[in-house]
């Protein structure tokens, strides 16, 4: 029986996919094979020696301490996607919020509740009106930096509200290019996307990289008065330099759904308290991912949506398999098979993937290799682990 520890509160969506008779799942299971959680904080303390697989459900890991897991031969996968269409409703949302005076206009008329004579509370709204005048979206310019599949829904439906699209992402890949409206018109660079749009929006995963990208420099190429917009991380944003640009007026609003302490009570500022996913479809659309590709992983060693193994699926012949984790170094495939052949182990089938430093390995063969044939493949140099799946 597969067992796996859940976290947080998981949508009973995604774990009824893990079907009893099969799975043991439990915040309180011991040595689990697996990790299903949202937002709790991982370290070496979980890892137990059956670990073999984390899923996060949600899009970001930072929650998870990655490269000391991969060491391990621990599998992270994230449900890049799945909460998508919940953080673009928020998006616009929050453009909507930023451009025109609409949580100011709601506290407004609340505090007319205090009027001695509330026979006068409409000429007071009607009179008082003029105070929340915005803008309309359309005809707007917005720059979606990272078009990945949040970044490419929120450009599409910009477009349906009439707005001029613009886009940066030196790293787009090929499926995410093709979810993209034809209209939405890429930017060879950031500054000049920056130079050109009335609201950006911030779509990028929290990486040494993306630390700080938007720093005192970048808010120079702002277009005086724009909205910034920041659904991702809260450090891809520079607090300092984001303060100064709001001061000068170089930002007009910074709407931004991770509360910091130096932001609260700015009046150009709009704080939201990280519900960019918080919504029940999100959860369980999430949830159902994660169990998903954790099921395909401990059933058949297949990995999906990895965010530190290498994609890699290798359909059943029938025989017995085995999933084998080494560094990625050469000579590797040829020794582990040799042990296999020194037990008379025949191999059906088998498939080789690597991902930066590491290599994973499916291995379909005849008969069931027996506790010594896999002491003998992890006593290999550069193997990390090796089971059978």
């Amino acid at each position: 029986m597969y067992k796996i520890q859940t976290f947080n509160q998981i949508s009973e969506k995604g774990l009824s996919r893990f079907p009893e008779q099969e799975y043991q799942v439990s915040p309180d299971t011991d040595d689990p094979d697996a990790l299903i959680l949202r937002s709790f904080k991982l370290s070496m303390d979980n890892v137990t020696p059956n670990l073999k697989a984390v899923a996060r459900a949600g899009a970001g890991v930072n929650n998870v301490p990655v490269a000391d897991y991969t060491k391990k031969g621990i599998v992270v996968f994230n449900t890049p996607g799945a909460n998508a269409n919940a953080v673009k409703e928020l998006v616009i949302c929050g453009m909507l919020l930023a451009s025109r005076g609409i949580v100011p206009g709601i506290n407004w008329v609340n505090s007319l509740a205090d009027l001695e004579d509330l026979s006068e509370l409409g000429p007071q709204v009607e009179a008082g009106k003029k105070n929340f005048k915005g803008s309309e979206l359309a005809g707007k310019t917005l720059g979606v930096i990272g078009l990945g599949a949040i970044g490419a829904m929120v450009a599409n439906a910009a477009i349906d509200l009439g707005m001029n699209v613009l886009g940066y992402d030196p790293a787009i890949s090929v499926d995410a290019a093709w979810q993209l409206a034809n209209q939405v018109e890429k930017q060879e660079n950031m500054t000049a996307l920056l130079s050109k749009s009335d609201f950006i929006t911030l779509h990028l995963p929290m990486l040494e990289s993306t630390k700080n990208l938007i720093d005192e420099k970048a808010i120079n190429y702002f277009k005086s008065g724009a909205v910034l917009l920041n659904f991702s991380r809260d450090a891809i944003v520079n607090t300092d330099a984001m303060l100064q640009g709001l001061e000068s007026g170089r930002i007009n609003r910074y709407v931004c759904d991770f509360p910091t302490k130096e932001f609260l009570r700015h009046e150009k500022v709009i704080l939201m308290p990280h519900i960019g996913a918080s919504t029940e479809e999100a959860e369980d659309n999430c949830a159902v991912m994660a169990a998903d590709q954790l099921r395909d992983f401990l059933e058949n060693g297949n990995i999906k949506n990895s965010v530190n193994f290498p994609t890699i699926s290798l359909e059943s012949n029938g025989g017995v398999r085995l999933a084998i984790v080494n560094e990625n170094v050469s000579g590797m495939l040829s020794k582990i098979l040799s042990v296999l052949a020194d037990k008379n182990i025949n191999v059906v089938d088998m498939l080789n993937k690597s991902r930066n430093d590491i290599a994973y390995n499916l291995i379909d063969v005849e008969s069931t290799p027996d506790d010594d044939t896999i002491a003998s493949i992890e006593a290999i140099e550069h193997v990390t682990r090796a089971w059978i799946v």
